[in-house]
């Protein structure tokens, strides 16, 4: 299969969702479509059947500094190298973009993954605020 990314593919309302539950994350139905309209962009990859088989984005206040969200790969279709060109079309973006510091944040056990597709692993924190 081609890896083929698509920077700000369209997308329906349900199909991030959908590979979201498929990767065991909650599927956050009220979240779409507001992500779209507030991050700076995003990219997916299809499969041949036209299946949204992996979707990642950006966002931040468009200024100097972007953060790298939600990458997800349909756990079918994972060590293909897919997830890499992902991140990789995004980090590209970003440039084009005109961002010149791009964060992510990610598991234990994910620092390979990250650092393959460019990224210098660091210590930070995270902070999750209860609702």
């Amino acid at each position: 299969m081609e890896i083929n990314v698509e920077i700000n593919m369209p997308l329906e309302r349900l199909e991030v969702p959908t590979l979201r539950e498929k990767i065991g994350w909650g599927r956050r139905e009220q979240d779409f479509p507001t992500l779209f309209e507030r991050c700076n962009f995003w990219a997916g990859v299809r499969n041949d059947e036209n299946e949204l088989i992996a979707f990642g984005y950006v966002c931040g206040m468009g200024l100097e500094h972007g953060y790298l969200e939600d990458i997800m790969v349909d756990p079918e279709y994972q060590n293909r190298g897919i997830g890499v060109t992902l991140v990789q079309a995004l980090i590209e973006e970003a440039k084009k973009f005109g961002l010149e510091i791009l964060t992510v944040t990610f598991e234990s056990g994910n620092e390979n993954f990250y650092r393959v597709a460019g990224f210098n692993a660091s210590k930070g924190g995270t902070l999750y605020l209860d609702a």
